[in-house]
């Protein structure tokens, strides 16, 4: 009993504090719920499409300590956060990035990158348009044909699993406490993390190199981020 207090005092303590912002006084990527319930933002059919897609899944490797991590891209399930961090690689943007958080303690948490200012503050500025692309909270429920977008389950009164859980060596998105807010910026789950089902965007898998994920320290650097398969179902 008290091994499970501890459990849901840290999920809770974590969440609330770990953000975009890169200290505990800016905004939160992992905020609960109730945080981001009142600021739910519709989805127009129009920033969906102009957004890049993925239209399956494709195979990504990341280049760490010199060490390959491969991972699994998936766009049935996840197609515009997947179609983003896809193009995001097709450009280059993530070689050279570093992993500004790190979280083990007291439990191992995530390894979260993709920020081009390394302080948990940025993301993509789009050079042609100069603005910054921000991608809708995207997530399938369990048995459903397409994904919902802008909310979190609780939100949407959704009582469904997703297709796509947090489990260890997931990739999901990181975000603000505004469900539309993430961009570049993304964690790798370093254990099972449920409470955040529903609530973050799942769009891969670590297939190979978790031991290299597992070793990763605050301010360790993307080499290199390429992609090896797949590429030819990114739509732009």
């Amino acid at each position: 009993m008290v091994r499970r207090w501890l459990t849901l005092l840290f999920s809770a303590i974590v969440v609330s504090t770990l953000g975009l912002g890169g200290c505990q006084t800016q905004q939160p990527s992992f905020s609960t719920p109730e945080d981001s319930e009142a600021i739910t933002t519709p989805v127009s059919t129009k920033i969906i499409k102009d957004l890049p897609k993925l239209e399956g899944k494709a195979t990504v490797v990341l280049t760490i300590n010199d060490s390959p991590v491969a991972m699994e891209v998936n766009g049935d399930r996840a197609p515009i956060t997947a179609g983003n961090f896809v193009s995001l690689i097709e450009r280059g943007f993530y070689d050279g990035l570093t992993f500004h958080r790190v979280a083990r303690e007291p439990q191992p948490f995530v390894v979260q990158g993709g920020d081009p200012k390394g302080n948990g503050t940025g993301g993509f500025i789009d050079p042609q348009t100069n603005q910054r692309r921000s991608i809708p909270l995207e997530i399938e429920p369990e048995g459903a044909e397409k994904p919902i977008y802008g909310q979190t389950f609780k939100q949407a009164g959704i009582s469904a699993e997703p297709a796509l859980k947090h489990t260890r060596g997931s990739v999901s998105m990181a975000r603000s406490q505004m469900p539309n807010s993430a961009s570049s910026q993304f964690f790798i789950a370093l254990a099972d993390l449920p409470f955040l089902d529903g609530n973050y965007a799942v769009f891969g898998n670590v297939t190979e190199g978790m031991e290299v994920v597992e070793e990763i320290q605050k301010g360790d650097r993307i080499q290199s981020a390429k992609v090896i398969e797949g590429l030819e179902k990114l739509k732009k």
